[in-house]
Parts: structure tokens; C-alpha cells; sequence
């Protein structure tokens, strides 16, 4: 019989001794999810395999690159599926503790829905010791990311959890990048499934870390191939939010998400480009409704194409 969800995700190595501690604090906590669930951990950086075994987990090491070898996403949801025949996948950032509800949580929507998308906001917390998830973690771990953690912004998700049938064809995004995680709220919401915001019955920790791990030390967002996934999704009207879920999971109800007015405005500037396919309308929108931001996306998206050019004039010398 085939394990109930399957979670799968690519490390990062574990050449950093904190990085390396917080992936192996978030591998246990994966571990006190259950037998039910199924985890892979993809990749051939340094380190992936030891941490595969140490935890009893499948490694799954040939995973397809990009023209720097970095992991594609296309890929590692490729092989996350091919693995067993779960229904549920969920691709989760390493280094996020999961609480013992996930898989209630995503068995309970899935009972509701036949395709969704479950993601949600997260709790930054500093952690620089080797956790405990022996007896009755849970809770004091809760309380403590509850005083001394902070509910990140809404723009994006570190886990997404859906049925077998979704996401079968995924853009070759790079992972640990931005970009793609937005891509997966858009195509769900094309899609017409709903997208359910857990973040008020799901609480889930990310271990905040330094950006040492990327080139040059630089954040994501900052790196080329951030604008190449901006461009595979489809640009920056592509890139939705949390914002941008359809529902929302309350006390294990789901409930349509409420809008303001700001809300309202952006579901109906969106709708050419979710309903018909209709980018270039939505963009006229946008810049008809939001100048000042149509102008500074602009200058962003320059400043980007300069920094990926420059990118391509190093990599062919």
C-alpha cells in the first residue's frame, strides 16, 4: 500500500555547519510525521546522502541541472512523483520544521477537494542548537516560535502540498531561486484549483540562515537565475502571492479568502490573464491602475536584464 503523501525536496550541502544543522532539525521533524509519509531527498551536493541515511530516507541523486548545476524544479517534482503512487505530493523547503498536523491537515482538505494547492506563511525563528522531537515537542516548540518567532510576509510559500493529478508539467525553474514558488499559486489559480491559505491552522518553522550557501554570498532574488524563472513563469504579473490564494483554512474550514478593496481591484486586473490566457491586457491594467508601480517594476526588470547579461557575457569567456 502506497504511503499516504510523499514529501520530497532538494538540500542544500552541507559544507555550512548551520546550515547543515537546521536541514538535519528539519529532517527529524519530517521523521515524527509517520510511517504514512514517504520522504526523498534529491540531489548530489555534498552531504545529501549521509543525511539520506542517517534518517532512513530515499536519495535520489541524479537530478537534472541547469548550465551553473543547479537543480531543476521540472526534475526534482519529476522524480518526487515517479517514487511511489501516493495520492498527495509536497515539495517542502529543507530547512522548514513541520508540526505533527501536516498530514491531517492535508488529508483533511483532500477529503473536500479533488485538486487543490495547500500553502501557506511562515514563522522566522533563530535557531542554533540541535532540537529535541523525542515525547511531547510539539507544543513548547510552538510557544517558543509563537514569543520569540516572526510571521513572515506574504509573498510566497516554503511548502506546497497537492493531489497526484496536479502539476504535471512544471517550467524548467531553478531551485532555490525566486520566482518559482510565486509560478505555483498562478498556474494553480489558471488551473481553477482552489488555493487554500493553511496559514491560520498550520503553523510550520523556517531556521533563519545567511544567504553563504549562494554565489557570492548574494540573496536569491538578486542572483540571474531569479530573472530567468521570472521569465519562464510568464513575467511579473505571474507572480502571485499568498494574497492571491482562492481560500483559506480556518479551525478546518475552508472559506473563500476575503478581500479588501486592493484585493478586489487585483482579482479584477488578473482576470484576463487567469480566465483567457490574456497577459497583455492584464499588464495594461496594471499600468493603468498602478503607474507609480508599473514604472518601478519597469527599472527592476531593466536592472535584472543587465545583471543576467552580464551573467552570459562571463559564462562564454
Amino acid at each position: 500500500m502506497p504511503p499516504a503523501l510523499t514529501l520530497f525536496t532538494a538540500p542544500k550541502p552541507f559544507t555550512n555547519p548551520h546550515i547543515a544543522l537546521i536541514q538535519r532539525n528539519a529532517f527529524r521533524s519530517w521523521q515524527a510525521l509517520g510511517e504514512s509519509v514517504e520522504i526523498v531527498l534529491i540531489g548530489s551536493d555534498e552531504g545529501i546522502a549521509d543525511a539520506a541515511a542517517e534518517s532512513g530516507f530515499r536519495y535520489l541523486p541524479d537530478v537534472p541541472v541547469n548550465q551553473l548545476g543547479t537543480p531543476l524544479i521540472s526534475g526534482i517534482f519529476k522524480l518526487g512523483r515517479e517514487v511511489n503512487q501516493s495520492p498527495l505530493l509536497a515539495y517542502v523547503n529543507a530547512d522548514i520544521i513541520l508540526f505533527p498536523n501536516f498530514l491531517e491537515v492535508a488529508q483533511q482538505v483532500a477529503e473536500k477537494l479533488p485538486k487543490f494547492l495547500l500553502v501557506g506563511q511562515r514563522w522566522d525563528l533563530e535557531v542554533t542548537e540541535c532540537l529535541n522531537f523525542a515525547g511531547d515537542w510539539a507544543e513548547p516548540l510552538r510557544r517558543r516560535t509563537w514569543r520569540d518567532g516572526k510571521l513572515h510576509m506574504r509573498a510566497g510559500s516554503d511548502y506546497f502540498v497537492f493531489p497526484r493529478a496536479c502539476f504535471q508539467d512544471i517550467p524548467d525553474f531553478t531551485v532555490g531561486r525566486a520566482g518559482w514558488d510565486n509560478w505555483m499559486i498562478f498556474k494553480a489559480r489558471q488551473e481553477n484549483w482552489p488555493v487554500v491559505d493553511c496559514t491560520s491552522d498550520l503553523d510550520i518553522i523556517h531556521q533563519n540562515h545567511d544567504y553563504s550557501h549562494l554565489p557570492n554570498g548574494q540573496p536569491h532574488y538578486r542572483l540571474p537565475e531569479t530573472g530567468e524563472n521570472i521569465r519562464l513563469a510568464g513575467g511579473r504579473r505571474a507572480i502571485f502571492d499568498l494574497n492571491d490564494a482562492s481560500h483559506r483554512l480556518v479551525r478546518g474550514k475552508i472559506e473563500a479568502m476575503p478581500r479588501d478593496w486592493k484585493g478586489k481591484l487585483r482579482e479584477f486586473q488578473n482576470r484576463p490573464m487567469l480566465k483567457n490566457n490574456n497577459f497583455a491586457l492584464t499588464q495594461l491594467l496594471f499600468t493603468l491602475f498602478q503607474p507609480k508601480r508599473a514604472w518601478a517594476e519597469f527599472l527592476k526588470n531593466r536592472e535584472m536584464q543587465k545583471i543576467m547579461q552580464s551573467s552570459r557575457n562571463s559564462a562564454s569567456k
